[in-house]
């Protein structure tokens, strides 16, 4: 087997730590990783929208995912992260904790959702690989992204 031949059952993910939880999203899906700088707050938005920014010239809601799944925040650097990804042609950035290193990991070696998951984490997770010492849930992004239905009518 060549070595262009391994590569396509590998996938790559951007590692993130949110509310002490490690976290991969699909290399695919990130458009940036920066800090997020001159938040302005929306009024009557849900708690899970932070506000929004303009980045390089776009205007991007930023998505606090600690409060969106319900998770503590934990501060691992100064200032916390995030991470730009696009949907529906829409910009989003996701708020995290502290961002991670890019994994290579092999596409078999992927598993569903363990059956005693958070619900809070399962609604969002496409999937956990089990690393030397942790779990890395992988971020389905879209679901992430769909705000309750509460936000949508406003």
């Amino acid at each position: 087997m060549s070595e262009r031949d391994d590569n396509r059952h590998v996938n790559e993910y951007v590692t993130a730590m949110v509310g002490g939880q490690l976290f991969g999203l699909p290399i695919l899906r990130v458009q940036d990783v920066f800090i997020p700088e001159r938040l302005t707050r929306v009024p009557l938005s849900p708690p899970e929208v932070a506000g929004v920014l303009n980045l390089r010239g776009r205007i991007v809601t930023l998505i606090d995912v600690a409060r969106r799944l319900e998770l503590e925040r934990t501060i691992v650097e100064a200032q916390p992260m995030a991470i730009g990804v696009d949907a529906h042609g829409e910009s989003y950035a996701l708020l995290i904790d502290s961002i991670g290193e890019v994994l290579k990991l092999d596409d078999k070696a992927r598993e569903s959702n363990p059956v005693n998951m958070d619900p809070r984490l399962a609604r969002v997770s496409s999937g956990v690989y089990r690393l030397d010492a942790e779990l890395l849930v992988v971020l389905d992004v879209d679901r992430v992204l769909e705000l309750p239905s509460r936000a949508v009518a406003a």
